[in-house]
């Protein structure tokens, strides 16, 4: 796992660095960052590390994931891009650091008076509140940009489909 959330960082780091960002690569990555950290989560879940109450930020984080992924495609079928904010880079940033402290657990140390998995709990809670607020925003950049698609002059848009596939 921190092999996984290293190499994440570097290649992103690496690519801005010696400006060789590619289209592909902007699309794959936060797929690979959301395939990463909800894998991890429903292992947490699994094991019951993660139970109770704090499986709520848990579901606040795989929920926002999977509808700002949906958000996202949507708006590539319209060709707008919404670039990911600092506030996500770090959102995502928090949710590893938080999986990570979970996945040790009760084999770690303690951190003054919090257990390794009370600080993983913490964290998770915290980048829960960041999963809302970074969720809220690309919600709102797109139906920004679906309301200008909706209010776009007629002769600008395509042709409305019937159920048969033909054009109105």
């Amino acid at each position: 796992y921190t092999v996984a959330c290293f190499t994440d960082f570097f290649d992103g780091y690496l690519a801005r660095a010696w400006s060789q960002q590619s289209s592909l690569g902007r699309f794959l990555d936060p797929i690979a960052d959301k395939l990463l950290i909800a894998s991890v989560i429903l292992l947490l879940v699994g094991i019951d590390r993660v139970s109770g109450l704090t499986v709520l930020p848990a579901a606040v984080i795989l929920c926002r994931e999977i509808l700002v992924s949906g958000l996202r495609e949507f708006l590539a079928e319209v060709r707008v891009s919404v670039p990911v904010s600092t506030l996500a880079k770090w959102k995502t940033t928090i949710q590893m650091l938080a999986l990570g402290f979970l996945l040790v657990g009760p084999s770690g140390p303690d951190f003054g008076p919090l257990t390794t998995t009370e600080v993983g709990i913490w964290g998770l809670w915290g980048a829960a509140v960041l999963t809302l607020v970074t969720g809220y925003d690309y919600l709102v950049a797109g139906l920004k940009h679906i309301t200008e698609t909706d209010h776009a002059p007629t002769s600008k848009r395509a042709p409305k489909r019937s159920s048969d596939g033909a054009s109105n």
